[in-house]
This record gives structure tokens, sequence and C-alpha cells, in this order.
């Protein structure tokens, strides 16, 4: 949990200066939101130049007149070289986010996320189950869980669980493989989903929370799990946590609950969407409505296709452009109706929207724009396996963290009498039901044409 503190610290922090309305450039480079569009960056510049070979990874093994396992494992030499530039690429960031106080820590501990990240990736790679849908994150998750939920994670591996900057690094490199025009004409569309749907269900998550659980004297917890549960999982509850002056073990807690359940929900929602037969381009919309967290959606919806992942990263990338706004009005809403304070001095700036708002939809937008009309054609082609490449193996890291996070056990202990999971269970049952109408409606290709 010290990580989801620092993380829950940052977000006071960072309201604190929304506050006082000061603009802190230093921000660019102590952020660790702005430090995955700069590594993004990095490796798509250094890709685009031609310096950068893609990582080194067990190849795909097994199946009918597939390779043995023995074969299928990397060079040793392409392997050390591979982790020393992820660990180098990470560390840098942790330096600078941290003032180096935890950059030695993060050292010490990558090379053992990095192997259990590349048992993924070679488990992921056995051909007959991935067919099934047993790829790389998804073995992530489960090594992940499994140390977590039975020996406990190491306190030696905890300084390179670094989950939300993995994810957001590789989601800035998933800009470059979608072309920009897919974005604007499925995100006209996505927006029927992600920016209808999501203030409907915060809307009755923290009526629910008052009127029928009597959350009364948990009013900050409340709007937090509804945000969390509606939004964006662990960025949108620290954001509006802050903006509601809940308290730090309560934001925790509704990421605790967020961060479960997206276990669960990315391997189960498309595996609903495969038995019942729902429509690929349907179920990737849908995915892209309810699972909390954004890379979680983009490995569920890599389940399904290339198209479904598209479609499920654009309308989760729209609906992360909500947590700003989001903490915003509640920040407003909080300082008016609770605290009795008029608008002005309640001190809360629109800036806020700015400051909240992910940084990474920023680097994922540019990196679309710049593969789809300002490179050259055979650059686009001879780099984008490799920062593919790149951006697959971030997944696999961010999911090892995710699960190294996740004790089922603990959850227990965080529930506070059952009302706090009661009110996540029942508000994403209704987001899951009100988003499902919603892709069906806006991407079903029976009441609107589809860009396909």
């Amino acid at each position: 949990m010290s990580h989801l503190s620092s993380m829950v610290e940052a977000g006071r922090v960072a309201q604190k200066k929304v506050q006082e309305r000061k603009p802190d450039w230093g921000q660019l480079f102590k952020k660790e939101d702005w430090w995955a569009v700069w590594l993004g960056f990095a490796i798509i510049i250094i890709a685009a130049i031609g310096r950068l070979s893609g990582p080194v990874l067990p190849l795909k093994w097994g199946g009918e007149g597939g390779i043995s396992v023995l074969s299928a494992l990397p060079a040793v030499g392409g392997l050390l070289l591979t982790a020393a530039f992820c660990a180098a690429l990470f560390a840098v960031s942790t330096y600078f986010t941290s003032s180096g106080k935890e950059t030695l820590k993060f050292v010490v501990a990558f090379p053992l996320v990095f192997l259990i990240a590349f048992l993924a990736e070679l488990l992921g790679n056995y051909a007959p189950l991935r067919h099934y849908g047993f790829n790389n994150v998804v073995w992530a998750l489960v090594l992940g869980l499994l140390i977590s939920n039975t020996i406990k994670t190491p306190q030696a591996v905890r300084g390179a669980v670094r989950t939300e900057l993995y994810i957001k690094t590789g989601l800035v490199l998933l800009g470059a493989s979608i072309l920009f025009n897919r974005i604007l004409s499925l995100g006209v569309l996505g927006l029927g989903v992600a920016w209808i749907v999501t203030p409907i269900v915060i809307i009755f998550m923290y009526w629910f929370s008052q009127r029928v659980l009597k959350m009364n004297e948990h009013k900050g917890l409340a709007i937090t799990i509804a945000s969390a549960a509606s939004v964006c999982g662990v960025s949108a509850a620290i954001a509006t946590g802050t903006a509601a002056r809940a308290k730090k073990e309560e934001i925790s807690l509704a990421i605790s609950i967020s961060l479960i359940f997206t276990v669960l929900m990315m391997v189960g929602l498309p595996a609903i969407v495969k038995v019942t037969g729902m429509d690929m381009i349907v179920g990737g919309a849908w995915l892209g409505g309810t699972i909390d967290s954004t890379g979680a959606v983009v490995a569920a919806g890599a389940m399904l296709g290339p198209t479904a992942m598209e479609v499920a990263s654009i309308i989760k990338m729209i609906q992360n452009i909500l947590i700003g706004v989001v903490a915003f009005a509640v920040a407003v809403f909080w300082s008016v109706v609770y605290e009795k304070k008029t608008i002005k001095e309640a001190k809360v700036s629109p800036v806020e929207i700015w400051t909240r708002m992910p940084k990474f939809i920023i680097g994922f937008v540019i990196a679309s724009i710049v593969f789809s009309f300002l490179l050259p054609a055979d650059i686009v082609n001879d780099s984008l396996e490799i920062i593919d490449g790149y951006r697959s193996f971030f997944f696999t890291l961010a999911f090892v963290g995710i699960g190294l996070e996740s004790n089922f056990g603990n959850l227990a202990e965080l529930i506070k009498g059952g009302k706090p999971l009661l009110l996540y269970i029942t508000g994403q049952l209704f987001n899951i039901l009100l988003t499902l109408l919603a892709a069906y409606i806006f991407f079903s290709g029976r009441f609107l044409n589809l860009p396909f």
C-alpha cells in the first residue's frame, strides 16, 4: 500500500497547488504523468531514427508444427540488453519524480519484476493456450496474484512496482499505432458511451450511497468509489477523493476495491463477449466504458482483436478526459453544499480540469498525429513494429504490478461493514448494463454509420 499512499499524497499536493493558483512548470519533470509522455516520445524518436531495435523476448512456441520451448528462449545477451534498457529508461523517471530517493530501490528491484514479466511472456507465447486468450498480460496478472496471495509481495520487489508509469508509457506508444482520423471518427461515437453514461453512473452511485446505504458519514469515500467505478479507477479516485477532502485511507480503500475488480473484469468481460457471440466492435465499446484501468481496457480489447482494442482504447481515452472535469465539479459541489462557501471563497479554479487530466492522453494524440501525417511511410513501417514491441512489454510489466498489488485476503479488512463493496458492485453493475445499451446504440451500426 505504500505506493498507493504516495500517489494519494501527490494528489493532495496537486490539489493544494491548484487552490493556490500558482503555476509550477517544474511539474513537467517531477510528475510521473508527464514522464510517461517523455519516455514514450524518447522511444518513438530513437526508433524513428533507426537507433533502437525491438525488445528481445521469447518467441511463440508449442502447438502443431511449433518450435520447442528451448528454441523460443531468446539470446541471453539480447535479453540482458532489453532489461538494461528498460531499467535505465524508467530509472530516469524514478530519479526525477522522487528527487533521487527511490532510484536505488527501483534499480535493485527491477530485475525481479523483469524476470516475472519474462516468465509471463514465455507462458503467454505458448500457442495452444494463447489461442484461448491466455496471453502475456493474463499470465502477468496470474503470476503477480500468485505471489501476492501466497508468499506476499516481497519488500525487495515493491520498489519497481510502478504500474501507472508502465501503463501510461505504453499508452503513449499505442498512439503511434492508431491513425488520427480513426481517433476523430471513433471519438465522435465514443462520446455517446463515455460522456453520457459516466455522469449518470456517478450521480446514481452517490445517490445510492446516501439514500439507500446511508453512508452519510462517509460522503468523501462514496464519491471516490463512484468516480473510480465510472471514470478510470486509480487516477479518478485520487483526483476526486482529494477534491472531496476524503481521508487518505478512504482513497486507498477505493483504489484497492477498484484494482481487485479490474482484474476480474479484464478477464471476465471479454469471455462474456465471446460466449454470447456479441459483435466485437460493440464488445470493444462495452469494455472501454466499463473496465476501470486504461491498461486493462487495452489488454481486454486485445483479447477480442485489433479493431475491438482500437475502439475500446479510444473510448477509454475520451472517458479519461472527464477526470479533471469531475474533480472540478466535485470540488465546487463540496465547497458550496457541504462547506457552505461561496464560489469565490471556495478558491476552486477551472485550471483543475487541466491539472487533473491525464497527460498521457496528450502524448497519445501527438504520437498518432506524427505517425499519421508527419513521418514518411517507410519510417512508419520500420519503426512501428519496434514501438509496438515495447508497448506490449510495458503492459506486461504493468500487469505484473497490478497482480503484485492485489491481495484478495486484504480486501475483507478494508470493507468496513460491507457498504463500500456493496456500493461498488451495485454501481458497477448499473454501469455495465447502461454502457452495454450505449455501446449497442452507438456501435452496432443499426442506428449510426460506423467508420469501418
